[in-house]
């Protein structure tokens, strides 16, 4: 047995004891829990003073690789034009050599000229490197001619240099199969040492072709609690349980792709988007592969899932569900707690299937914050009515779907109190949720959506996984988050006993 630990803080989030002040740990498992004064006997105390700890954040739906490689490489996500963009890969480009990879550009955020360079332009800033460069919705990309002319033909393709769909898939496989298992590895490593700062204990990895390869998603779940939070996988391939077992996943799903995204016009939509091709999107998978999956996932007992952004790639997946259910009954679909990343365009219907199938909504609440309202990318593409009903958040929660919170970092950053703050704020007041509920879907939620219902919660025979916060302002045992408060900053992060960071 290891030697108990007492930690010491002005209040502690639990639903064992509302005053407590105090936590014994050992052996990685909460011991008791208390008033400071009333506190038994420990090896060593740690006095965190007036910080509060809380149960630590789980990330349900990261891209690791690519969040390390923008922290330590060309992050775009604050270019405002397409000079500046170009500017920016200039400047980068006369420093080191092999591909440029790239992230984070956002054209809807560029005024009145939003249109991004072409692949001549990037050939001539980049000085004879390849260049990658991904939108900030990860579903398209400005290439350089050389990757360009790989994707030739492929659904998708553009002579601008700016690709979609299939051939989207093309160049990234490419660019991202040029860069070294040292280079993978420091992306990897910095992108959990960044959760782990901001008080994240455990991610989910989204993975899949298209997104990334078997010995990058192997990887990362190599480095799993080893100093680091826990990484659980998700391989998203169509019928692709037994690979997803095979590959040490939790689950075939995440990035297993129903359509694309908002921001590339490639998500799914009943109704057109009101600007450039002004079409539907695109569609990948039909109800009947979604059934036929699911029905793969139960063969295997694996969990399984899609990402589906649009409603009408919604509206198929909840018609794939219903498919399968008359084979194999609407119970054993609820057992599964099979999932849904993204869910940003929903209707009641849509939502009423999700809970009729116990179906977990893993969203983004960042995605209204940076997206949503009247004036932004949304409401450019689908018009303001449908921007304000878009990620219904308060109304699926309030009608019983259950919710696990994520990033999908890096199109939003590793911001957990950011998040829980965008959901109690969403631009549309009807949509808002309570901090009690957004906290607990970032945290309890995560657990829960892969079958770890003892998890995220501080109490007496639980995993002693917590954060410690300096957190200004608090109502009860949650900082007070209200717009233009300082967010909590992490103290100290907590892995089933294990301290894997502190602040120096």
């Amino acid at each position: 047995m290891t030697t108990p630990i007492l930690f010491k803080a002005g209040a502690i989030r639990t639903p064992s004891v509302p005053v407590a002040e105090a936590m014994l740990i050992s052996d990685g498992v909460v011991r008791w829990l208390g008033r400071a004064e009333d506190a038994p006997e420990a090896g060593e105390v740690i006095d965190a003073g007036d910080a509060l700890i809380t149960p630590a954040f789980v990330d349900a739906h990261v891209h690791a690789t690519d969040t390390g490689l923008a922290q330590l490489g060309l992050d775009l996500s604050a270019v405002r034009s397409k000079t500046e963009l170009l500017d920016r890969v200039s400047a980068f480009a006369k420093n080191g050599d092999g591909v440029i990879l790239g992230h984070g550009f956002d054209e809807s955020t560029w005024g009145n000229e939003q249109v991004p360079p072409s692949s001549a332009e990037l050939d001539q800033a980049a000085g004879g490197r390849s260049v990658y460069i991904s939108q900030a919705s990860i579903h398209s990309a400005l290439v350089t001619s050389d990757l360009l002319a790989l994707a030739a033909g492929a659904p998708g393709f553009a002579e601008s240099g700016w690709v979609r769909r299939d051939a989207h898939h093309v160049v990234r496989e490419a660019a991202f199969g040029r860069i070294t298992a040292a280079q993978r590895d420091a992306a990897q490593t910095a992108a959990l040492h960044k959760a782990a700062s901001e008080g994240i204990a455990s991610i989910h990895e989204c993975g899949g072709p298209g997104t990334s390869s078997p010995e990058d998603f192997t990887s990362l779940l190599a480095k799993s609690g080893k100093g680091l939070p826990e990484v659980y996988g998700f391989w998203g391939e169509l019928m692709g349980a037994a690979k997803a077992r095979e590959l040490g996943a939790v689950g075939a799903g995440g990035d297993l792709y129903a359509d694309g995204a908002l921001g590339s016009r490639t998500a799914h939509l009943r109704e057109p988007f009101l600007d450039g091709d002004r079409g539907c999107g695109h569609g990948y998978v039909t109800a009947q592969q979604v059934a036929e999956h699911l029905i793969d996932c139960h063969q295997h007992r694996m969990q399984g899932g899609f990402h589906a952004i649009g409603d009408a790639a919604i509206s198929t997946i909840v018609e794939g569900f219903s498919i399968a259910a008359a084979k194999l009954g609407v119970d054993a679909l609820r057992s599964a707690r099979h999932r849904v990343e993204h869910a940003e365009i929903m209707d009641k219907q849509l939502i009423k299937g999700f809970v009729e199938y116990g179906i977990f909504a893993s969203m983004q609440p960042a995605f209204d914050r940076l997206w949503g309202g009247e004036h932004q990318m949304y409401a450019q593409r689908l018009g303001v009515e449908r921007s304000l009903a878009s990620n219904p958040m308060g109304q699926m929660f309030n009608t019983g779907v259950a919710l696990a919170f994520g990033s999908d970092s890096p199109v939003t950053p590793l911001d957990p109190w950011g998040s829980v703050r965008a959901a109690m704020w969403h631009f549309n007041p009807s949509q808002r949720m309570t901090a009690k509920a957004a906290f607990a879907a970032h945290t309890r939620g995560g657990w829960r959506s892969i079958h770890r219902d003892n998890e995220g919660v501080l109490e007496p025979g639980a995993p002693a996984t917590f954060a410690i916060w300096s957190a200004g302002k608090r109502t009860g045992t949650l900082p007070t988050l209200d717009p233009g408060d300082a967010l909590p900053v992490c103290l100290r992060t907590v892995l089933r006993g294990e301290t894997i960071y502190e602040l120096e």
